[in-house]
């Protein structure tokens, strides 16, 4: 069984070619919580939709999240209304989410409804959320301001400058049923090449998961996601900074620090490989643009056969 800590398209891309590379049953996705939020009464979780709408084929092929061949129907009759339209939902998302809420409503808890929503659209890989209690990421910007991750990303285009990023309610926070079971009884576990600040640290703030990747007896690998200084999709050039982490490979590499066993660079960044082994980290170099499934099953394949070296 394998296990991987995943978020967003970084994410989605990578398990769209390790379920093409292992058994999709085989997978154990625990996904990042911190983005989820409340709109319109509908509880609204990105991450784990995008996943979901990826693994099942049905992602938005250009935008890369949201469902394909999709309608915005009822976000132009609300802004018919007044509301303000910074986060606009698709018709057919909107099913998910008055899914979502209904069942939450109802006493369910987000990983029963994860499971659901994943089993309807015919998804092997389990989605885990990282808790089933509140988490938030707060972004607190130079000037003041304190939002939510979804109004930095998305209203505010990422332009504010970040002074910290905190995770509310993670002290509090327990890991969901089947997170940490699944990091110490996996072969291998994962690092999706993931915004750091965003996606994979809410995971790591959740009490017990950090702990667990220290227990497990698993090679922990990760996949840089900076390409040559630069980040293939996203805002964490504009996020890093503010946790005093370099925009590189190796220096995410060092952010996630004794958590890794393995870590694996584009071949652009091959002359960081040294620093990175200096640390203590096996290191392997392989193109990492998943632009095709052939290249993210390729890129799976080298995470593992890199697992496989480090168990040895």
């Amino acid at each position: 069984m394998y296990a991987v800590l995943a978020g967003g398209v970084g994410a989605a891309r990578f398990l769209r070619g390790l379920t093409a590379a292992v058994d999709p049953s085989d997978v154990v996705a625990i996904v990042n919580v911190g983005d989820d939020l409340t709109l319109h009464g509908l509880r609204i979780c990105p991450d784990l939709d995008s996943i979901t709408y990826w693994l099942s084929g049905v992602v938005h092929p250009t935008q890369q999240w949201g469902r394909a061949d999709e309608t915005h129907t009822v976000a132009t009759e609300l802004r018919r209304y007044g509301h303000d339209g910074w986060f606009t939902l698709g018709d057919r998302d909107l099913a998910t989410h008055l899914h979502r809420t209904e069942r939450l409503r109802e006493g369910g808890v987000l990983s029963q409804v994860t499971d659901e929503i994943r089993r309807a659209f015919g998804v092997g890989v389990r989605l885990v959320p990282a808790t089933d209690d509140h988490l938030e990421t707060r972004i607190h910007t130079v000037d003041g301001r304190d939002l939510h991750f979804q109004e930095y990303w998305v209203r505010e285009r990422a332009a504010p400058d970040v002074a910290r990023i905190t995770f509310d309610g993670a002290a509090a926070a327990k890991p969901a049923p089947g997170v940490v079971e699944a990091i110490l009884a996996a072969e291998t576990v994962l690092v999706a090449p993931s915004n750091p600040a965003v996606s994979i640290d809410p995971i790591l703030a959740v009490p017990g998961v950090r702990e667990a990747l220290h227990r497990t007896p698993a090679p922990v690998v990760g996949v840089s996601p900076i390409i040559g200084g630069r980040v293939v999709r996203g805002m964490a050039h504009r996020l890093l900074p503010a946790l005093g982490v370099e925009v590189s490979a190796a220096g995410v590499a060092a952010h996630y620090g004794d958590l890794l066993d393995g870590w694996v660079l584009d071949t652009t960044d091959a002359d960081q490989s040294a620093v990175v082994e200096a640390g203590g980290t096996r290191c392997v170099t392989t193109p990492t643009l998943m632009d095709d499934i052939e290249v993210a099953a390729a890129l799976a394949r080298t995470c593992l056969s890199l697992a496989a070296e480090v168990r040895t």
